[in-house]
């Protein structure tokens, strides 16, 4: 008698944890076909580096979180983004740290560097190591928030 109960008992332990595992997974894919999704857009054809329009500086555009979707960010010198309120651009994210990356226009050029952050700085899915330099259409992501660079 004693084995039907267990196998009961075992059966309501792991069931939700099947269901955990599975939603958990399915927020993952769900994550992920969002990046690859992102990533596919085909970037502005027709601007290169050496045929800039001028006065249009290159800038960053939010694409998550959903709410500040579209808002723009200029870069005039430099900014530093990170949850602290000490940040040009502070934000609420559990993935980013107190100073997490800094965005800086150099002559038009817009780059990026980390800041030392836990998560780590990618631009198009690529960890940042050092300074690098930002393209039109490039995806910089700074712990779960992603931005677009944008004219």
């Amino acid at each position: 008698m004693s084995f039907l109960g267990a196998s009961s008992t075992y059966a309501a332990l792991v069931r939700p944890l099947q269901v955990l595992v599975m939603v958990v997974a399915i927020l993952f894919f769900a994550r992920v076909l969002r990046v690859a999704q992102v990533q596919a857009r085909p970037a502005d054809v027709g601007v290169s580096g050496s045929k800039r329009r001028h006065g249009q500086a290159l800038g960053l555009k939010f694409i998550e979180p959903e709410e500040q979707r579209g808002e723009r960010i200029d870069v005039d010198l430099a900014i530093v983004i990170g949850r602290s309120t000490d940040c040009d651009v502070s934000l609420y994210d559990n993935y980013l740290s107190s100073r997490h990356a800094r965005v800086a226009n150099d002559n038009g050029d817009l780059t990026v560097e980390d800041l030392g952050s836990t998560n780590g700085t990618y631009v198009n899915q690529e960890l940042v190591t050092g300074r690098v330099l930002l393209a039109r259409g490039d995806i910089v992501q700074v712990g779960g928030v992603l931005f677009e660079v944008v004219r």
